[in-house]
């Protein structure tokens, strides 16, 4: 910035959806334009500034001068919980709720001695109130969709099966009998899918469902909006962003953004993290010692929940397997109740297996030891997967995640699914085939296919690099007459 004063740098607001999938990309994102010369607010909800305090330290979110995390209030009851909230409260609360506060706080930054006015806004794009606040004050935005281009394109076709009668269902029997096996128009490369892979919201039978309607909407203002960011890279989801580019307005892919943001040297911004529950470094530890690709590394990640049944069937599976594994449980994992395995099962695997609650993903899946990955398809742990070069096995558990699942299954042969009603014979078939099967061996191919692609979009020069560039230059800072 040479001899400019902080006052004169761009200011950008960027705002996460509260959960710990959409404040990752979101917080990778905000170093990225930190590192291109922005000031920097990260805006948290005050529940999940507690949570960041708690499992990073009283002084993790200090922040930079330039850098600084606030927080809004998420509209919903105190809470002291280390767990993600309930989705659709969430969703309610934040799209009737935030707006007001939100522009509170960016009236008190353009109000602060010594800090840049805001000059453009980055909002998750299921936090659209950030576009409603970006008109307000007159200043450019652009809105942030975290997950899949294929999920993406999922939450579009709601309205469109709503005006078919398609959904809601008609019956609650229809998520079992077959109906979800009907197929809809999806790309001009692929011309159907099946209702199951479309992103989960649509099984209800209430016109009046939460969720069903907050994507509704949302997706309407997402068509409304100047522009759009979404964490992919070109070649992975080509035919999906075709689809998208005839109903978006302003589409830039910059992903996979994890990567981008990992060149960043500057060592003030590695250390701000975003993990809402405290690391384990034993795990990285204890796979130091492992041969290269022989381990299971098994994450549901930071939503999904599972019945005490469905815990033991994945335990005895694995077991039985015979490989070894990384198992993160969280606390909460299982549904009203404590992760509790029994202890037969932890003896017998005592030698071969390592359970923790928590992890640095990205750090676990680039350790050569790893050998698959039994996931449920969130798109950071699938994106993360991919350029790790690390083949699947799917247990998709909500939202745009059978989307996920069906790509990685179908369209990318990177992943096999297991049944929703998860069986342990299955899960021991599926781990054996995925470490030492022929068709694991394929999807090892086929991964690896895809990594060099996503290490060609997010070098210097690469798509990614370029569609950053094109973000700040034609968006982000349009109404600076000066940088």
């Amino acid at each position: 910035m040479g001899s400019s004063s902080k006052t004169d740098k761009p200011h950008a607001v960027c705002i996460p959806y509260p959960a710990q999938g959409h404040i990752n990309p979101m917080l990778s994102l905000a170093k990225l334009l930190h590192h291109r010369g922005f000031h920097v607010t990260f805006v948290n909800t005050e529940y999940n500034h507690r949570r960041l305090l708690k499992s990073r330290g009283l002084d993790s979110l200090d922040g930079l001068l330039d850098f600084q995390f606030r927080t809004i209030p998420d509209g919903l009851p105190f809470s002291d919980a280390n767990s993600t909230q309930d989705i659709p409260s969430l969703c309610q609360s934040t799209s009737k709720k935030c707006l007001a506060p939100f522009c509170d706080l960016i009236f008190q930054l353009n109000s602060t001695a010594d800090v840049p006015p805001v000059s453009c806004i980055v909002g998750d794009a299921v936090m659209s109130f950030s576009m409603l606040a970006a008109n307000e004050f007159k200043i450019p935005y652009a809105l942030f969709w975290t997950a899949s281009a294929c999920g993406y394109l999922g939450y579009m076709h709601y309205r469109k099966l709503i005006k078919q009668g398609l959904v809601p269902l008609k019956d609650a029997s229809h998520i079992t009998d077959g109906y979800l096996e009907n197929t809809v128009q999806w790309t001009e490369e692929m011309k159907n899918i099946r209702l199951r892979d479309l992103p989960s919201f649509i099984r209800t039978t209430n016109p009046d469902d939460i969720m069903l309607n907050f994507l509704t909407q949302q997706m309407k203002r997402s068509q409304e909006a100047s522009a759009i960011i979404i964490n992919t890279y070109e070649p992975l989801e080509l035919d999906v962003l075709n689809s998208l580019s005839s109903i978006l307005r302003s589409i830039y892919t910059i992903g996979p953004l994890h990567l981008l943001a990992n060149q960043i040297e500057d060592q003030s911004l590695k250390v701000l993290g975003s993990n809402l529950w405290a690391e384990e470094p034993e795990c990285v530890e204890w796979l130091n010692s492992k041969e290269p690709n022989s381990i299971v590394y098994v994450n549901f990640g930071s939503i999904t929940v599972m019945t005490p049944e469905q815990l033991i069937e994945f335990a005895w599976g694995l077991a039985n397997s015979g490989k070894p594994f990384l198992w993160i449980t969280r606390p909460d994992v299982v549904v009203g109740d404590s992760a509790i395995l029994p202890p037969e099962f932890v003896e017998e695997t005592k030698d071969r297996s390592m359970i923790a609650s928590w992890c640095c993903q990205e750090q676990v899946l680039n350790h050569p030891s790893i050998g698959g990955f039994l996931t449920h398809s969130g798109w950071n742990s699938t994106l993360e997967s991919i350029c790790a070069g690390v083949p699947m096995i799917s247990w998709p558990f909500f939202a745009e995640q059978q989307t996920n699942c069906r790509y990685c299954c179908t369209e990318w042969g990177i992943g096999m699914e297991i049944d929703s009603n998860v069986k342990r014979n299955e899960v021991e078939e599926l781990v054996r085939e995925l470490m030492d099967g022929e068709k694991g061996k394929k999807m090892r191919e086929n991964v690896m296919n895809l990594k060099i692609k996503a290490e060609e979009a997010y070098n210097r020069g690469g798509s990614a690099y370029k569609n950053l560039d094109k973000l700040i230059d034609e968006v982000l800072l349009s109404n600076m007459k000066t940088f």
